[in-house]
């Protein structure tokens, strides 16, 4: 196996076992693991079930990282190969992931990350071409052009005016991406910096536009959780200032916040 699965899983989520059987059924198989800091009966049972083997994080965390930050590093240190995609246990991964993964690979051997579109799941509804995937597909053009996916600025341009990467659907090539990829004190933002992270090194990101998941919004989702105690709106912010001038940013940051109707 060259590629991992590790499923983040949190608390009793309903849908654990929908992606679970996802990955199960995917064309090229890879390695399934779990990963929980909330181990409970709900997850033990589930990956007994499926005969998944279950890690628990029990070490301390430090202050100045956040609790997703701390999971998520958990997760991408548990894979032992050189691929691995921390997968989001809310989420379906379509059939076709891995296959269009390792095709890339082959093709491009310094991707360090490969990510995929979506499709939107919500109120048990698809969505594949509402608003915000729109102006998302329009954010990432730049990664469209494979010739030029290695280049610094076209990495950094692709996540300038907003993040339009969906987290779950990326895979990271552990040999060239840093080992703390994901020690940091965000949490909504998390995934938005490290993409800013890997813009910095040499390697290529690389983008299937071919749906690899169905993305789950629902009211117990972190990205809801987030927009409604405001760390979304503030970690945003953050990223902006840090990528825009701060007259550019305060616009970008308006326009970016008309967008989170779309998660109720």
């Amino acid at each position: 196996m060259k590629h991992t699965f590790v499923i983040c899983a949190y608390k009793e989520s309903p849908y654990l076992e929908s992606c679970i059987k996802s990955l199960k059924a995917q064309i090229v198989k890879s390695n399934i693991k779990i990963a929980t800091s909330t181990p409970n009966d709900h997850i033990y049972n589930i990956a007994k079930k499926y005969n998944i083997e279950v890690f628990v994080n029990d070490k301390k965390k430090p202050e100045n990282v956040s609790n997703i930050g701390f999971d998520w590093q958990f997760a991408y240190n548990t894979a032992q190969t050189e691929l691995v995609t921390i997968a989001h246990q809310d989420d379906i991964y379509l059939k076709n992931y891995t296959k269009d993964l390792l095709k890339y690979k082959k093709r491009y051997p310094d991707m360090t990350l490969f990510t995929t579109s979506s499709i939107t799941l919500k109120n048990g509804r698809i969505k594949q071409f509402g608003k915000v995937e729109i102006v998302k597909k329009i954010l990432r053009l730049p990664l469209r052009v494979n010739a030029l996916n290695n280049i610094s600025f076209i990495k950094r341009l692709a996540i300038t005016f907003g993040n339009p990467i969906i987290a779950p659907s990326c895979a990271y090539d552990k040999r060239l991406c840093p080992k703390d990829l994901f020690i940091s004190e965000l949490k909504f933002a998390l995934d938005w910096e490290s993409l800013l992270k890997l813009s910095k090194l040499e390697g290529r990101i690389v983008l299937s536009e071919r749906p690899g998941i169905c993305y789950r919004i629902h009211d117990e989702a972190t990205t809801k959780k987030s927009i409604m105690d405001n760390s979304r709106q503030m970690e945003e912010s953050i990223m902006f200032d840090t990528l825009l001038p701060k007259p550019v940013a305060d616009i970008y940051k308006k326009i970016y916040q008309s967008s989170y109707n779309a998660y109720f």
